[in-house]
Formats: C-alpha cells, structure tokens, sequence
C-alpha cells in the first residue's frame, strides 16, 4: 500500500515537478547559448575593427605640470585585503609599493586579518620597509574577521585618510599588478566622468602546472575575452571580477559601499553601481598577474562560492533591480542618455537570470543527493 502510494505521489506531483525544473533549464540554457553567440560576435567585431577602450572613452596620460606639479595627480589608495597569505604577501605589497605614481598622491593600505602571530609580524616588517623608502604604506587590522573579505574592505574605507583619495584600486593578496597599472587605467577614470570601473584582465602565472589549471585558464580566459571585452564594448553591465580593478569613490559612496551580505561582495558592489548608472570599461590590454587554484579542495571553494553566491544574490536584489524600472529596457536602444541608462539596467537583470540562474536549479536538483558531481557540473559551467 505504501509502495502504491509513493508511485502515485511520484506520478502526479514529484515527476512534473523535475520535468518542469529541466525545461527551465533547458531554456535558459538555449538562453544561454543564444547570448554566447552574440557576444562573440562582437568580439570578432572588436578584433576586426580594433575597438579598443582608447578610442571609446577619452584617455590621455598623465604629465606633470610645470606650476603644480605632483598635484594634477589624484590621490589613489591601493587596498590588498589578506589572510595568513604566508607565500605572497611579500609579493603583492612589493607589486604595489613600485607602482609609478607620485608617491605623495599614493596611500598603500594593507588589510591583514592573518590570525597567525608570526605571519603577521612578517607582514608589518614587510609594511616598515616600504616605508622607510618613502611609501605611504598602512598596516591595518581587525579584532575579528566579520564579513571577511568584504568585511575587512569595509572597516578599511573609515580611516579618516581614505577621504583624501579620489580613487581606490583593489588587489588580492595574490596578485602583483605591472609598474605601470595606475598609469594606464587612471586616465581612463579622469577624463571620462560617467566612468565607475576600470577592470585589468588577469594574467595566469601557473596556467601550465598541471591539466587544472590549464582548463582553469581556457575559462577564465573566455570570460574576459568573450564576456567582459564584449559588454564593455556594448556598454552593457559585466561583474567586477574583485581585484585587478581601479574603482572611483564618488560611485562607491553613492552605492552604499561594500556588504557582506553574501560571498560574491564584488558582485554586489558591481550591481548597486550599476543601478545608479555608472559604467565600467575593461581594458584587456592591462593584465595583472595571478595564480590559479592548483588543489582541487581550493578549487572545489572557489567554484563552489562563484557558483552559489551569486544565486543567493539574484534572490536578494531582484525587487531592487526590479524597482528601477526594467521592464523598460525593452525599447531603450541608446536614443539618449535615459535610455543608456535604462538599457544598462536591463541587462543587470539579463545577466543574473542567463549567467546565475542555471546554477540555482542545478543546485536544487544534485546538491542534496550527489555533492561531488554538482561541484563538477559547477566547474563545467563556469
């Protein structure tokens, strides 16, 4: 009686169910495809033409002036956000102390949440170097790790000398930018006041360690090729991918700053600026150099964490992006600035509901009944 009735139980409510979950899928995922398409033609429209962000968006660079001086410079602030980052930390604060800026328009700001007494000793001997060659360098730490990343992000914009800074670049503990960054990516954010982002692709020192970093690169490369090169050229939304981006502080404040409110704070950054219409630009001509996950356990988190936070984002922040008007955007064509703004938003909303979406039901469906091949199915479609 018993076996009858889950049959039937089965039948009428739990096999439509699933079968209603994967036509979504499957529509998302034509969705999906239909979009890729259209990206890479723009690409192939980029290479062709030679679409680069210098001949969209003013840039000029930097010269000192003869009666001012440093001061036609605008001050910039380098965060590098880390945690017991024992193998890199030398490297990422080296990176960023031989910047070529002036060096009283340049505040280096270290955001070490290290709980390991020797690592962060090693770090503020690190600090104390730099500054005695004249780099105005901050060690700064918290008394607990809440919100992590974001939360350490977070606690450094209330010193009193963020303030003084105009724009602020933004560094994982991982990442050593080239000397000349800031001299590249700057102009793009002072001649150009619409301008939000200036996001550097990522350059992968390990790419060909082993066959995981080697597909690790293959993804991430499209990404920056096919996703972020073709919206930038669109002036359509793309994420800021969390470091290797220059941000203008005005934006950030009129967004509300950083949240922890979920694991993608970069996402959520991006969003909220977004909303308030500002654009990005990326620039892949800037590459910052970085390592890949090596370990399939650190893989496995990284994975995982881009795949889920931004579902659990998309749930937050649909009413928000819904109040702004999207279901407008359907005839905003770039007639005038409205309507690039509006066209700006809705594709905000496109890009949760192609990009994220797949992930949720995906999710739903493995996540309880077989981990390991839902993070598989994870990385794959990423």
């Amino acid at each position: 009686m018993k076996t009858m009735w889950w049959r039937d139980m089965r039948s009428l409510l739990i096999v439509p169910m699933f079968k209603c979950l994967v036509a979504i899928c499957l529509v998302i995922s034509l969705l999906v495809f239909v979009e890729s398409l259209y990206m890479n033609i723009v690409v192939i429209y980029v290479k062709l033409c030679k679409r680069k962000p210098e001949k969209i968006y003013k840039w000029e660079a930097m010269q000192e002036d003869l009666e001012l001086g440093n001061q036609n410079f605008p001050m910039v602030l380098v965060q590098i956000p880390m945690y017991n980052e024992r193998e890199v930390f030398q490297l990422s604060i080296g990176a960023a102390c031989r910047l070529i800026w002036p060096l009283d328009r340049l505040i280096v700001q270290v955001l070490d949440d290290s709980t390991d007494p020797t690592i962060m000793e090693m770090v503020s001997t690190e600090c104390g170097k730099w500054a005695t060659k004249g780099i105005n360098i901050k060690c700064e730490r918290r008394d607990n790790r809440n919100g992590y990343k974001a939360g350490a992000l977070k606690q450094g914009m209330r010193h009193s000398y963020v303030k003084t800074c105009t724009y602020i670049a933004i560094f994982d503990a991982d990442f050593q930018p080239e000397p000349d960054y800031l001299e590249r990516t700057v102009p793009f954010l002072i001649h150009n006041p619409e301008l939000a982002l200036v996001q550097a692709r990522w350059k992968f020192v390990n790419a060909k360690k082993c066959l995981m970093t080697r597909m690790q690169e293959m993804s991430l490369n499209y990404h920056f090729t096919a996703e972020q090169e073709s919206g930038s050229t669109r002036h359509a939304f793309f994420g800021f991918n969390g470091t290797a981006g220059v941000w203008r502080l005005a934006a950030m404040e009129e967004a509300g700053g950083w949240k922890d409110r979920t694991t993608v704070e970069d996402m959520d950054l991006a969003v909220r600026v977004g909303l308030h219409g500002w654009k990005f630009v990326f620039v892949n001509d800037v590459s910052v150099k970085s390592e890949l996950p090596s370990q399939f356990k650190a893989f496995r988190f990284q994975q995982h964490r881009w795949s889920c936070g931004p579902a659990n984002l998309f749930r937050k922040m649909t009413m928000e992006i819904i109040r702004n008007k999207v279901h407008y955007y359907y005839y905003s064509f770039y007639i005038s600035d409205q309507s690039k703004r509006k066209t700006l938003l809705f594709s905000i909303l496109i890009y949760f509901i192609l990009r994220h979406t797949n992930f949720f039901f995906f999710n739903f469906i493995f996540v309880h009944y077989e981990k390991q091949t839902s993070i598989v199915m994870h990385a794959n479609l990423i």
